[in-house]
């Protein structure tokens, strides 16, 4: 890029080949944009050595540089690190933004004594232990209803401090009595007792319930020794309790512990990266994140900061990852790969099912308060795919039909901003070409589309879409190119039975995801042409048919031949009706002539 700020130039020759932390400054020396990077030389010196940028946002920050400065660090992780703490607490205006529903519920470790267990909606910084979010309140309550049936804690919020007891501060109220606590308020529980009970829901609530169901095992079979069978019977309805839980929480192999998950899927102005922790075969943790694109970074690089931010928010230790795409990233005490197979790879569809939903709810949301953001949103990414300079807010559809070389018809159906707009639908009779020629027939129907459309002086559309393969898209574009449009008109061709997309002069043809919503609106685009175009197609056979069997008929005119086609359906069965039940459709006189004549073509 020419005519940098001096200070750019300087700092972009110092730059070492080593990880670290890049920082952009304006001219009011506001900090703009942080970045990391494996070698800053080459990537910082990647912004100004192009002369044109796939994003204009990209154009826009490189614009606005005037001083740059780095930090340098050991590995590319630490690197991750120091952007993430940086970016939060200066929040630059060019970088990712990661949101999330902050109205998730959580199970809260109270840090106190004798800690009490509930749910809340508030995370203090008190040192308690917060566990969650829960997307579901039903699921959180089932496991809060489960804790309460299992150990008996206090749910009261005294402060139960050894001096307050020791004094006698507290009674024990109506919770105590019916059996829910067991009265550490007045001393009647000791702390190590209950602290044992704290310790095994936190198993509990982390998704180790077979750690507790053997500590469980254990007392139940003291309790029998010791002939103590009402006691053994209460511990083996607790770990019958416990059994059901961790049976319906089980998704996968049990044998897959203390593992990470993250997916990501995304869309032209965010991305959405799913979390699940899993312990013991079970979900214990699910929570999916909004990322807000601002340079077109790439999945992998929101997914980079998605996994150290999500990871630091549930204080993770876990030493796997399974991600739904590869990446590049070393990180301490961390194996990290992509499963291509098996019930680990059933953990990533899982995890892919859930931020699909979570981004098609929020589309839908969107589209709720501004309905022309879907359609905006489905245009870029056709754009995109389709390698065009402009929104394809206009685009036109042709499609050829005939049967058995009979009637050639062609329909031209039109979108405006990704919706049909039927009032701009037309339909062509092929009239310079004789026989099944599809070639010559779109050759036709795009001329004179075309011819019409600069001769009216009517706006021409961003791109034609030809039902077709190569060879009718090639008969298209000699039309645009007689009429010296082509260059000016993106055209394409789709081929029905891979859904190859052709472009003009290329003999390889493109492949669209098949669950890109840029290849279903093509794909609409094709089906209502197809759909138009029978129609057509269809009626005009229906009128020849009157035409050439019926109104040859003397003294039958239009209006009885279709009295006559609504009540038998078909010409043949016209010809096979009997006189009685010719006359029931239409008068006797006009009947008689009709049988007649059909009578005489059966006998000559």
């Amino acid at each position: 890029m020419k005519n940098r700020p001096a200070q750019v130039n300087e700092t972009l020759q110092s730059l070492p080949h080593n990880p670290g932390v890049y920082q952009f400054f304006d001219e009011e020396d506001v900090l703009i944009y942080i970045g990391k990077a494996k070698n800053l030389k080459k990537r910082v010196s990647s912004y100004f050595s192009k002369e044109k940028y796939d994003s204009g946002k990209t154009a826009l920050l490189v614009r606005k540089i005037e001083s740059i400065k780095f930090i340098l660090v050991e590995t590319e992780f630490d690197a991750l690190l120091l952007e993430n703490t940086l970016i939060k607490k200066h929040q630059p205006r060019f970088n990712i933004q990661l949101r999330d529903d902050k109205t998730f519920p959580w199970i809260c470790l109270k840090k106190e004594r004798f800690p009490r267990v509930f749910s809340t909606r508030i995370l203090t910084k008190d040192g308690s232990e917060y566990f969650g979010p829960y997307a579901s309140v039903k699921v959180m309550n089932a496991l809060l209803e489960l804790i309460k049936k299992l150990y008996h804690v206090r749910t009261c919020n005294y402060n139960l401090s050894q001096e307050n007891i020791d004094a006698e501060k507290f009674k024990v109220c109506l919770e105590f009595h019916i059996g829910n606590c067991l009265g550490p308020c007045e001393g009647r529980q000791s702390e190590a007792d209950y602290n044992e009970s704290i310790a095994n829901i936190r198993q509990i609530i982390k998704g180790n319930a077979g750690e507790v169901i053997r500590h469980f095992s254990l007392q139940m079979t003291a309790a029998a020794e010791r002939l103590e069978f009402e006691h053994a019977q209460m511990i083996k309805t607790k770990i019958d309790l416990l059994a059901r839980y961790q049976s319906r929480s089980t998704v996968v192999n049990p044998a897959i512990n203390n593992v990470d998950v993250f997916s990501i899927v995304g869309d032209d102005k965010y991305g959405y990266v799913n979390f699940m922790k899993i312990a013991n075969g079970s979900v214990i943790q699910s929570h999916t994140v909004e990322m807000k694109k601002k340079l077109e970074e790439t999945p992998e690089e929101l997914l980079k900061m998605a996994i150290l931010e999500i990871r630091q928010r549930f204080n993770s230790t876990s030493e796997e990852i399974f991600t739904s795409i590869p990446l590049d990233l070393e990180m301490p005490g961390t194996t990290m790969y992509q499963p291509q197979r098996g019930d680990k790879k059933k953990l990533i569809d899982l995890s892919l099912r859930n931020v699909k939903y979570f981004m098609l709810e929020r589309h839908k949301a969107q589209e709720k308060v501004d309905p022309n953001r879907h359609s905006n949103r489905i245009l870029k990414q056709l754009q995109k795919d389709m390698r065009m300079l402009e929104l394809p807010t206009h685009i036109e559809c042709f499609d050829n039909s005939n049967l058995q070389g009979t009637n050639p018809v062609a329909a031209c159906v039109v979108f405006k901003n990704a919706r049909p707009s039927k009032k701009d639908y037309r339909h062509f009779n092929i009239k310079t070409v004789v026989g099944p020629d599809d070639f010559a027939s779109m050759e036709e129907v795009v001329y004179r589309r075309y011819s019409r459309l600069q001769t009216e002086g009517e706006p021409l559309p961003q791109l034609i879409v030809i039902d077709g393969g190569k060879g009718q898209l090639s008969a298209a574009v000699k039309s645009l190119e007689k009429l010296g449009l082509r260059g000016k008109i993106n055209i394409i061709g789709i081929a029905k039975k891979l859904e190859e997309i052709f472009f003009p002069g290329d003999s390889v043809p493109l492949y669209i995801d098949k669950r890109s919503e840029s290849l279903k609106l093509i794909q609409n685009l094709r089906n209502e042409a197809h759909r138009f175009g029978i129609t057509h197609h269809r009626n005009k056979r229906s009128k020849a048919t009157i035409r050439t069997e019926l109104s040859e008929i003397k003294g039958i005119g239009a209006q009885t031949a279709s009295d006559l086609l609504r009540h038998f359906k078909s010409v043949k069965r016209i010809k096979e009706a009997s006189l009685k039940e010719l006359t029931a459709a239409i008068p006797a006189s006009r009947a008689q002539l009709v049988y007649a004549h059909f009578q005489e073509k059966a006998n000559s």
